[in-house]
């Protein structure tokens, strides 16, 4: 059963530049590592069972808690990758609770 605790970001993504991506994605793990969190999952989407999904990637962020995710989310060191984030992606991004 999972920790009630726990926290995942799960970012639904549909990339528009591969190498602006790729950066991007290169310097997300150095702003989670600080509040407790762990990069899970990064994978394309191979099919969708039921109902209607606009993205094709798919990205699970662990963290100790909501309040962590909600921290990391907010701080500085992510909060400037985020212009790089919009040119490189399409991202919808959600926090879950257990």
């Amino acid at each position: 059963m999972p920790d009630p605790a726990r926290a995942w970001a799960i970012g639904h993504v549909s990339v528009k530049d591969a190498d602006k991506w790729q950066r991007y994605r290169e310097r997300v793990p150095a702003t989670i590592a600080p509040f407790g969190g762990a990069v899970l999952l990064r994978g394309h989407v191979t099919d969708v069972l039921d109902g209607t999904h606009r993205h094709t990637d798919t990205v699970v962020l662990s963290f100790p808690d909501v309040e962590s995710a909600r921290r990391w989310h907010s701080s500085s060191a992510y909060q400037a990758l985020i212009p790089l984030r919009h040119e490189a992606a399409e991202v919808d991004l959600v926090i879950v609770g257990g």
